[in-house]
């Protein structure tokens, strides 16, 4: 965006050093070549960074990089924009006079370089991210970590913090930010933003009923062997004991493939319904930052003598987002075949369920005709009844929260 306005002062600035105030909404905007070289940036840009703007175009954009930052992080960043592929980072900044400004940019390429649109980070995340580039950047200059070894454990630290991939870092990053934001702006989000966010919350939620289960399961397992035991010590009577115990033993194992299936390994049908989810998450919180980067305009348009140049990013913005809209419409597809699978996939796991209630029944049926004589299978029954009703109870939960996350993907269907 060019800046002509000569109106259009800097913020006094002071050589104290420090942090260089400014707004949760306020928001930065550039456009680089493909070496990086700054050719358009907007009035927030200029402002906080301190320069003039016949100072930054054509300056490349690491004029204003702070020696604090890690070199891995802009390895990462350049390795993964030279991919096609967007950018999510947190990044400290070096204002002219010598004091700094923390951003949370996002970027991506487009043909003709590069764009990035920047906010200020106030979350929780950006203090955890800051200790981490302090790590980094210790290792970089004690231990001479190379930029792509310090890029990697970046990417480790990440998934060290619980993130699937640096992808998923990025959804929820942004989340966390455009989410604080909004609050300290007392402006509301989207209705994508919040559907996805809803969206997202539920699948967390569904995922810790998942693990409830297994816990659950495993916690059974020993049932069977237990029926045998007593079966053998029986004699005689132990028959139907002993057969029940294989019944019991064979739909846990059923079971415990179900979950499996369900919610282990990376391709596993949770692990690709959260991805989608975390993704258009991302997307619609990433066009939501583009189409208010290009209503700002407004105010750099006004103070322009020559429009063309911002008319052209404006409408590139515009174009950007709904390119990212139209890819998180592509999310949705993927999250409502994804819960389809998952409806079928719980019927089957009621059926297991169904198996175990005729299991315990036939304890039952079995204690009841040994009268008192065995406490031991007294004992049992009682752990199948508590068991199961837990069982049935997430089950039903699992059930619930499908329900919730295909409602939300029914309601962004007629909004993206």
């Amino acid at each position: 965006m060019s800046l002509h306005d000569t109106s259009l002062n800097t913020q006094t600035r002071t050589s104290l050093g420090g942090e260089v105030p400014f707004e949760p909404g306020e928001i930065f905007y550039s456009r680089t070549d493909k070496r990086g070289v700054i050719i358009e940036g907007n009035s927030v840009f200029r402002r906080i960074s301190g320069y003039g703007w016949s100072e930054l175009k054509g300056a490349p954009h690491k004029l204003v990089r702070h020696p604090d930052m890690p070199k891995g992080v802009f390895y990462l960043m350049w390795e993964r924009i030279q991919r096609g592929e967007k950018i999510v980072a947190y990044v400290k900044n070096k204002a002219k006079d010598g004091r700094y400004y923390w951003v949370i940019a996002l970027s991506w390429p487009i043909p003709e370089g590069y764009l990035s649109v920047r906010v200020k980070p106030t979350s929780e995340l950006r203090d955890q991210i800051e200790a981490l580039y302090k790590t980094l950047l210790k290792a970089e200059q004690e231990d001479g970590l190379t930029p792509a070894q310090s890029s990697e454990r970046l990417l480790k630290a990440v998934q060290d913090m619980g993130f699937r991939d640096y992808d998923a870092f990025m959804g929820h990053a942004l989340r966390q930010e455009l989410e604080q934001a909004a609050k300290l702006s007392h402006t509301p989000l989207t209705n994508a933003q919040q559907r996805f966010f809803a969206m997202y919350d539920t699948i967390r939620d569904l995922g810790e009923e998942v693990e409830g289960l297994v816990e659950v399961i495993r916690a059974i397992r020993t049932v069977p062997m237990n029926m045998r035991i007593l079966a053998s010590r029986l004699e005689n009577v132990g028959g139907p004991i002993s057969a029940i115990s294989v019944n019991y033993s064979q739909m846990l194992e059923e079971m415990s493939t179900w979950i499996k299936d369900f919610a282990h390994g990376p391709d596993c049908t949770f692990a690709r319904i959260k991805a989608a989810i975390l993704e258009g998450q991302f997307l619609v919180c990433a066009s939501s930052l583009q189409s208010n980067m290009s209503k700002m305009f407004a105010k750099d348009i006004a103070g322009a003598t020559d429009k063309t140049a911002l008319m052209e990013d404006k409408e590139t913005l515009e174009r950007e987002a709904r390119k990212f809209d139209q890819e998180a419409h592509d999310s949705l597809k993927m999250i409502e075949s994804e819960v389809r699978r998952l409806s079928r996939s719980v019927l089957d796991m009621k059926r297991y369920v169904t198996g175990l209630s005729s299991t315990r029944m036939m304890c039952k049926i079995e204690s009841a005709s040994l009268g008192n004589s065995d406490t031991a299978l007294n004992g049992i029954v009682e752990q199948l009844d508590e068991r199961q009703d837990e069982i049935e109870r997430r089950l039903a939960r699992v059930v619930e929260l499908n329900t919730n996350i295909q409602g939300h993907s029914a309601m962004l269907r007629s909004i993206i």
